[in-house]
């Protein structure tokens, strides 16, 4: 059986309406050990029938055989099996992948051998029975043609195929060179087939076996020459051993490394082309982040670790002596009454003066019992008029990052002394503010009293049952520069009246009327009014305006009452024993938590975990779910705007390495070979674009400028980035390949060309 046959096969070529014969109607049969010689007058048809027997070229009409086996239903993924078993390749122009190395070159046709140590001495052997032993670190590009053509002859032996096409071999080549390399080729020729093209029948005439002339497409003639040695079948060369999975991979990974290091400047451009996709992906991430709040969980209460909120069932209101109790039986490790002032939101900011000696301020979230471990600046608070702040890392220039360099806050209109600060990266968490158990429970009746809008203050002054002087409402400012249980009523009105009416030994009474709320379990309110009179002598009243720091005293603008936060407290603590009815019980976590708030529901309580979430109403859930879709969208839009330019500009730089490929595709290198390595060629690539990305996000969240400008990135969304990226590089590789591989061999390397 012949190992090659050809029966009436034609090819033909049609071009922008245009239709021409490639060749037509021939039939050949060929064997082992022959050295065909096919000549003829240029575009005769000798090379479209090299590019036929090779598979680089279809056919239409006819049958192909080898081994006896039909080809004419072969596809694309048929005739690249068929070119690694059977075929080896020797171009005229080379084909040789110039940003390889000679051994480089010659080790890509050895991939068939597992052992790389095997691979390296088989290639190095080859390369010295071709004599380029001295040239095997030599990149192609800097090759002669006869260096050039010897390495791909050495190329071709390694592969160690049956068959040899060589399409003129001697064509660019000085007639000492082109003797050389045919007597190397009739060397290897002598258990192959080997058939070659040449324009010049006299140097092969010597060791030519068979002259086959080509004559407008057709076989004008076909002479034997001299009877051929066939030697005998190798099993090695056709026996078709299943390939592992594995060895595609590992050869893969083998080629890619080696393409991605061929081209330095090309790869570094698709380096920098990804770290600027990354850098961008990211940054639209950061900026577009508040999306991600309508997907938060939406708490009932404050949420605080091990937090349990509390009433009774019948509605009454609980004692100090009965919350004591509860959190010894319970195990809480503390409590507390009035706890108002945890779940009042993110209202309200803290003011204070920066270095360039502006007022500014921030939100920040009341606290109780929370430490901020060992790396602060300052200390915790020790007195009710300190604060201790815990802040986001982009105010530490303002604060002082090893001394505090702010000493004074007003929180809720009061002036508070700074003793100490935290930070912290996550710029999606609040700010907070700790005090002391009396400073909390002062800044509860603060904000009960003289933090709402409800509180007016009036001030009247009798003498008898007469009174002879009524001031105006006025809001209540707490200071702690007034003596305890002292209030300052800074109208020059008054002062004004009491000089006028010392005679009558007038009295002063500070009436305050106040609207508080009245909390119940959903967390509806029924507002209710309740007065208290507190009757003060002259002698109780201080008689000069407390020291304040200037821009921290609304008073002096608007007017008012200054008054102790002991005294106000006393005043709030008032009603809120007799109406307020929630608590609070602290345990050491969340699941300690919902144990006892089992215990406690069992136990005729209404308790519940402040982890407990709500789903908020339909109005606030739309409104939420459509700001979060308008961010989703633009960061989509973005991204897509990203992809595309991306896709753009490494489609061209792939496009480098078309010709590339098409020679190894021409060699008979695996296809999943090929399709591996330059995946990982790619993923090579966006390796830097990872380090950029980690080391822009510990920039911005550790720089504490940056901090407050871009929103913080949680490790999950730092996955979906780099999974973005990740799928965004595959997509564009594998429309890179399918691309390369829709297209026969010969187009590839030479536009489709008829010859």
């Amino acid at each position: 059986m012949a190992l090659l046959t050809l029966k009436d096969v034609g090819k033909i070529y049609v071009s922008e309406g245009n239709v021409s014969v490639g060749i037509r109607g021939v039939s050949l049969s060929f064997d082992r050990g022959e050295f065909v010689a096919v000549t003829g007058k240029s575009g005769s048809g000798k090379s479209t029938l090299l590019n036929v027997i090779s598979g680089m070229d279809s056919y239409e009409e006819g049958e192909l055989l080898i081994e006896g086996q039909p080809t004419s239903h072969y596809l694309q993924p048929e005739w690249e099996e068929y070119r690694e078993k059977y075929i080896s390749f020797i171009f005229q122009d080379y084909n040789i992948i110039e940003s390889f190395t000679v051994l480089q070159n010659v080790e890509l046709a050895l991939m068939h051998v597992e052992d790389k140590h095997e691979r390296r001495r088989r290639a190095l052997e080859l390369l010295d029975r071709v004599g380029l032993s001295g040239q095997i670190r030599q990149k192609g590009s800097k090759l002669s043609g006869g260096q050039k053509q010897r390495t791909v002859i050495a190329r071709a032996l390694a592969k160690d195929s049956p068959i040899i096409l060589a399409d003129e071999p001697t064509g660019n080549l000085d007639s000492a060179t082109s003797a050389e390399i045919i007597a190397l080729l009739r060397e290897v020729s002598r258990d192959k087939l080997l058939i070659v093209v040449t324009h010049n029948f006299e140097e092969v005439a010597e060791v030519a076996t068979r002259h086959v002339r080509v004559f407008d497409g057709a076989i004008e003639s076909d002479r034997v020459l001299t009877q051929s040695q066939v030697g005998e079948k190798k099993e090695s060369e056709t026996a078709s051993a299943p390939r592992k999975k594995t060895k595609d991979f590992r050869n893969g990974l083998t080629l890619g490394r080696a393409i991605f290091m061929a081209k330095p400047r090309l790869s570094i451009f698709l380096c920098l082309l990804m770290i600027v996709g990354a850098l961008g992906i990211f940054f639209v991430t950061t900026l577009c982040g508040e999306a991600n709040e309508a997907f938060e969980h939406n708490y009932m209460f404050e949420h605080m670790e091990g937090r349990v909120v509390l009433t009774r069932q019948n509605g009454q209101i609980m004692t100090e002596e009965e919350l004591a109790e509860l959190a010894t039986e319970y195990g809480a490790k503390d409590y507390l009454h009035y706890d108002i002032l945890l779940d009042t939101g993110y209202f309200g900011g803290v003011r204070f003066r920066s270095s360039e000696g502006y007022i500014k301020s921030f939100s920040a979230h009341p606290t109780y019992g929370e430490t901020f471990g060992e790396k602060i600046v300052g200390r915790y608070p020790t007195a009710p008029n300190e604060v201790f702040l815990y802040l986001p890392i982009s105010y530490q220039p303002e604060f002082g990052k090893e001394t505090l360099l702010v000493d004074t806050v007003e929180y809720l209109s009061t002036a508070l002394r700074v003793t100490g600060v935290a930070y912290y990266y996550d710029n999606n968490l609040p700010a907070k503010c700790l005090f002391t158990d009396e400073g909390f429970r002062n800044m509860t009746a603060i904000y009960y009293l003289s933090g709402q809008s409800s509180v007016s203050t009036t001030i009247k002054m009798k003498d008898g049952g007469r009174n002879f002087l009524d001031l105006h409402s006025y809001d209540l400012f707490p200071s702690y520069e007034v003596e305890q249980d002292k209030i300052y009523i800074a109208e020059s009105e008054y002062q004004k009246a009491k000089k006028e009416h010392a005679s009558r030994n007038p009295q002063t009474t500070v009436t305050l009327t106040s609207t508080y709320y009245k909390y119940d379990w959903y967390w509806s309110n029924s507002s209710q009014s309740t007065t208290f009179q507190k009757v003060f002598t002259d002698s109780d009243l201080t008689e000069v305006a407390p020291e304040m720091p200037k821009e921290f005293s609304p008073i002096r603008t608007y007017g008012g009452v200054i008054i102790s936060p002991s005294l106000l407290c006393q005043m709030a603590e008032d009603v809120l024993a007799s109406s307020y009815r929630q608590a609070s019980l602290f345990f050491a976590d969340d699941k300690a938590a919902h144990e006892a708030a089992e215990r406690l529901n069992a136990a005729g309580y209404i308790a519940v975990p402040s982890d407990t979430t709500y789903v908020p109403d339909g109005a606030t859930a739309i409104l939420n779910l459509i700001a979060a879709l308008a961010l989703m969208a633009v960061w989509i839009l973005s991204i897509v705007f990203l992809a595309f330019f991306i896709n753009l500009c490494s489609a061209r730089a792939l496009g480098a390495f078309k010709g590339d490929m098409a020679i190894m595709r021409s060699m008979g290198i695996p296809v999943k070979v090929i399709r591996v390595g330059m995946y990982v060629r790619m993923l090579l690539s966006i390796i830097p674009a990872y380090v950029f990305v980690a080391a822009a996000a510990i920039a911005v969240f550790t720089v504490p400028k940056w901090n407050g400008f871009f929103v913080f990135l949680y490790p999950w969304q730092y996955v979906l980035i780099g999974v973005g990226i990740l799928l965004l590089t595959i997509r564009i590789t594998h429309r890179q390949i399918r691309r390369l591989f829709g297209e026969s061999v010969k187009k590839s390397l030479r536009g489709g060309a008829a010859e």
